[in-house]
């Protein structure tokens, strides 16, 4: 979607889409290259997984266009801050509850009364059956906890405990109070639920995006746009079904939940669409490796990010480069000591020259784990024109295979020789997020 008028060097973000990324639909901007983007992100997964009228599962900002991106390009996104503002919220695993969707639960709900597709909603009293139809008031949640907690933060924000059944009813009566929903989002706050089931649980917190990317060049449910839920799209029953070779073409999976990007990271985004589209949202409290209940603490918040545009990238998906303490221990950057004692055993074994190397971390994902890490091996392999089994070696010794979300984001972390990074452009942005290593 092409835009005109002078590009702003920054853009303020308190708009969302109705839950699908649509390259044809307008964007907000444009930004300058090497400009800012302030967003006020709405919560993510459950507040819109029980919202009938969000279609895609999420409920992500209005995608922003950069000056000077192009289709073949990428976007680097440096993540300035990230702030949580939500007093409360909820979470836990869920079931989808048959008969009130069509094929996918996040994607396309029905009304079981009066059969309105995407119906709008009002909200009775509390609990799992509070999420009326609007229309015929029949109870239109497509979702219930199996296990469920309601959390408040502190003042400072460093912690979260769970509440009892009493204080997570008290929250419930005033849910986008506590939440701090944004007031342009239309979502039901989940802590309408009251969830209860854990109570006392002390867990430190550590914000960061969940979404967070470009825009797909096919109409695409947000939160779908990856290898992993994406493949729920493939034959589907809904508007949004696709082949399993349109889903690779056009996916820019920037739905990943991995925890590493947060504050102080960088992201490289693949531009598949003029202009990039660079949106945000499902800002989690905290979250370990792989989400494994399916979901998190998601929160309201304010984000800061600064956008640069990289020309002929030619990127499949994201490139990661983590803070430095978030990386593995084996991918960390060689220290000047290390050099020094590994230079003694090059001479002792007559090795001429060692290997320059910094961290970089791509993106893979896939309807499994085993296809996610194939994925992000295959994209590691073509940026840096080397071999698959050469990723596979040099992220067995000088990096790892981490779990961004089960059951099919992981991230292909290792050392990269510098000369290659060189080739692909990336040096500069590895060096400045490294630095000078001691």
């Amino acid at each position: 979607m092409k835009r005109t008028g002078e590009a702003k060097e920054m853009i303020l973000v308190n708009e969302y889409i109705d839950g699908v990324l649509d390259p044809g639909k307008p964007m907000l901007g444009p930004v300058k290259d090497g400009g800012h983007i302030i967003a006020h992100t709405a919560p993510g997964c459950w507040g819109p997984m029980i919202t009938p009228c969000i279609k895609g599962g999420h409920e992500v900002t209005k995608p922003v266009y950069v000056e000077g991106a192009q289709p073949g390009d990428a976007i680097v996104v440096e993540i300035k801050s990230i702030e949580v503002t939500s007093r409360a919220t909820a979470s836990g695993n869920d079931r989808p509850v048959e008969g009130r969707f069509v094929g996918d639960p996040f994607i396309a709900v029905k009304c079981p009364g009066c059969g309105t597709m995407y119906p709008e909603t009002v909200i009775q009293g509390t609990g799992q059956e509070a999420i009326r139809c609007a229309g015929c008031g029949e109870n239109v949640t497509p979702f219930e906890f199996t296990n469920g907690y309601t959390m408040a933060f502190d003042e400072s924000g460093t912690v979260g405990v769970t509440l009892t059944e009493e204080a997570a009813e008290q929250v419930a009566s005033d849910g986008r109070n506590y939440m701090q929903t944004p007031e342009n989002s239309v979502q039901n706050p989940i802590v309408t639920f009251a969830p209860h089931d854990l109570v006392g649980t002390i867990a430190r917190t550590r914000p960061f995006l969940g979404q967070l990317g470009t825009t797909p060049s096919r109409p695409t449910p947000d939160s779908h746009n990856a290898g992993d839920f994406g493949s729920f799209l493939v034959g589907a029953p809904h508007d949004y079904s696709c082949t399993a070779e349109e889903l690779e073409t056009h996916r820019t999976d920037g739905h990943m939940d991995i925890n590493r990007v947060r504050a102080g990271a960088i992201l490289i985004c693949p531009v598949k669409v003029e202009g990039g589209g660079v949106y945000l949202g499902d800002m989690h409290a905290m979250q370990g490796d792989g989400e494994i209940a399916g979901h998190t603490t998601d929160v309201a918040g304010i984000v800061h990010l600064q956008v640069h545009v990289l020309k002929d990238a030619k990127l499949d998906g994201p490139i990661l480069l983590p803070n430095v303490e978030d990386l593995p221990y084996t991918a960390m950057p060689i220290t000047q000591a290390e050099r020094q004692t590994a230079e003694k055993v090059a001479a002792r074994w007559k090795v001429a020259k060692l290997e320059e190397s910094l961290p970089v971390s791509f993106i893979g994902t896939g309807p499994t784990l085993n296809d996610a890490t194939e994925n992000g091996m295959k994209r590691a392999a073509d940026v840096l024109d080397i071999t698959v089994e050469e990723v596979m070696n040099r992220s067995t010794i000088t990096g790892s295979i981490e779990i961004g979300r089960h059951p099919g984001v992981v991230t292909v972390t290792f050392l990269a020789p510098v000369e290659k990074l060189k080739e692909a452009g990336l040096y500069e942005l590895a060096r400045k997020q490294y630095g000078k290593i001691k």
